[in-house]
């Protein structure tokens, strides 16, 4: 049986699963991953306990992405693996979500009938509720089209004890050609900047040492709100109060959008000792052409003069980007003029991407333009091969200086090193054994690659 219902009610007071176990599966990115956390929050508040075991778990929770085709396949690879998974016991349960579910809506059933229950993004809060409901009644797809409520009551779950993120906006205003995040996620919302000045207070009393902001469009943020009797971006602002907050030493944020990028904000970063002087400014192409294709509201001349403020106001800044190789259209010229940005700005780092025809993207549409396979694969080897050339000589010059880093976690390979990251967001390997995990120490770069740093205290 498959219902499609929607639940304007809160139905549970009290916890209802003490005793069981669930098991959480993220694919995607670091807003996934908040969201998983809030969903562990949710779990626990309903008597669960966390199981890093799957074989352990009675509830499983697929959190998922759809921002590529081969995110699509790995879930449905995923989902048929699980049923024998599910098999093995009449009260396990499997609960889909994220922004996959989202898109496919009831097809994540008709291709996975084993699945209890369906939820998209925006009513997370509700997953108790269906849970209960599938029991009661059988397998449930709630999608709802827009969030009614940014903030939540029960509190996350972090990962990490000293690191967090802390979403600050959620949904896209912007309509470029090749994103299925609109969809998925809805408009832009932000939340009241009370809430997030709160909300981080807050992690710092339970010892957090570094928060990373998250949003779709970070730069834009407040512009939904009225502040000040007025409606305008108020991300630098929000900077500079949560900078004023005792215990939080390091912050970051992600990801901006290149066209929304402004003075005031990377003047912030420089001035403000505890933000990162990292920059993630996303290029996609630099091809006029491409850029206009995607709608990205931006040519190469003004993303270019982005780069050069950046690098006047911010010394010594960590840039990194995002690239799109093979978007609908792309020529040999085009590619060259997005080398061309490559060779120019000298990111330290760069997330490169085939591109990914999505359903419900005005790209996927594009199918008399698509470049075949094996230019792309050429092209991406090119931009592959010449990022790794230009991080080989942005990562040297770490060598020899004192950095502080973050110590994360010890290696899975290596009992003797730990792993980390300084100010830049460089990946560092520290040789120590010492039981400094979660602590802001000062390392000394001895060698150096064009992926990560090596380091002693």
């Amino acid at each position: 049986m498959k219902t499609s219902i929607q639940i304007e009610n809160k139905l549970i007071s009290k916890p209802s699963r003490l005793g069981f176990k669930y098991h959480i599966k993220t694919f995607g990115c670091q807003m996934n991953e908040h969201d998983s956390e809030k969903i562990a929050g949710i779990f626990n508040n309903d008597g669960m306990s966390k199981s890093d075991d799957i074989d352990s778990a009675d509830i499983l929770f697929v959190n998922t992405c759809t921002i590529r085709e081969n995110a699509d396949d790995k879930l449905y690879g995923t989902l048929g693996h699980l049923k024998k998974w599910k098999d093995q016991s009449p009260d396990r349960r499997i609960i889909v979500g994220g922004c996959a579910a989202q898109k496919d809506k009831e097809l994540v059933r008709d291709r996975a009938p084993w699945v209890d229950v369906v939820i998209g993004t925006h009513n997370t809060n509700d997953v108790i509720n269906l849970l209960n409901q599938s029991e009661d009644w059988g397998p449930i797809t709630q999608i709802i089209e827009e969030s009614k409520d940014i903030e939540s009551e029960i509190l996350p779950v972090r990962e990490s004890g000293f690191s967090a993120f802390v979403t600050i906006q959620i949904g896209c205003n912007n309509s470029c050609t090749f994103c299925i995040v609109p969809s998925v996620r809805g408009i832009e919302i932000s939340r009241r900047p009370s809430d997030i000045i709160n909300e981080i207070k807050n992690l710092s009393n339970e010892g957090i040492k570094e928060i990373t902001l998250l949003g779709q469009n970070v730069n834009s943020y407040g512009r939904d709100l009225m502040i000040d009797n007025k409606r305008s971006p108020y991300f630098t602002q929000l900077l500079y109060k949560i900078h004023e907050i005792d215990g939080i030493e390091r912050i970051r944020f992600t990801s901006p959008h290149p066209k929304d990028f402004k003075k005031e904000t990377l003047v912030a970063v420089s001035e403000l000792p505890k933000i990162a002087n990292q920059i993630h400014i996303p290029v996609q192409s630099g091809s006029d052409k491409i850029l206009s294709s995607m709608h990205r509201g931006y040519n190469q001349k003004k993303y270019l003069s982005k780069i050069d403020m950046i690098k006047n106001i911010i010394p010594d800044v960590s840039l990194s980007s995002d690239v799109i190789v093979g978007f609908p259209g792309e020529d040999d010229q085009d590619f060259k003029e997005t080398m061309k940005v490559v060779n120019y700005a000298e990111f330290d780092l760069i997330y490169m991407f085939k591109f990914s025809p999505r359903p419900g993207t005005v790209a996927a549409d594009y199918n008399n333009q698509f470049v075949e396979k094996q230019v792309i694969d050429s092209r991406f080897m090119t931009l592959k091969e010449k990022q790794i050339e230009i991080s080989d000589i942005r990562y040297k010059r770490f060598v020899g200086t004192t950095q502080k880093m973050l110590v994360e976690k010890p290696s899975k390979k290596d009992k003797n090193i730990l792993t980390g990251r300084i100010e830049g967001g460089h990946i560092v390997h520290l040789e120590s054994n010492q039981d400094i995990i979660g602590n802001l120490v000062d390392v000394n770069i001895h060698d150096s690659s064009p992926f990560f740093l090596k380091a002693t205290l």
